[in-house]
């Protein structure tokens, strides 16, 4: 698993943002940042967030829940999810039981494909 500094450093540079930059940008001393890089230090949840706000990606992605640095960033998809989510149990399997048919006939599909 990469750490918090690897994947921070790794968004950073992306952007194309200095660590000083960064830092100006959500409200700290450009010297974190390194300590950050270097997983010297952990920052705050708060400051965590503030990060993956400017850095375009999510928390998730940054603390090692998803390898997908622009997993649930899709606002349509989102409001899918939620929607879904908002149903009632029966429902929802319903809709997943679907889904997962429809995403099986795709994987299917592709295999053929190759």
């Amino acid at each position: 698993m990469i750490s918090f500094g690897k994947k921070l450093r790794e968004c950073r540079e992306s952007k194309k943002f200095s660590q000083s930059k960064l830092a100006k940008e959500v409200g700290l001393h450009h010297s974190i940042i390194g300590r950050y890089e270097r997983d010297e230090a952990k920052p705050t949840i708060d400051v965590v967030i503030r990060l993956a706000n400017k850095l375009d990606t999510t928390v998730g992605y940054l603390l090692g829940e998803t390898e997908n640095a622009t997993l649930f960033k899709d606002p349509t998809m989102l409001n899918r999810l939620k929607e879904i989510n908002s149903l009632s149990e029966y429902d929802k399997d319903r809709v997943l039981y679907t889904l997962d048919g429809l995403l099986q006939n795709i994987r299917t599909k592709r295999a053929y494909a190759s």
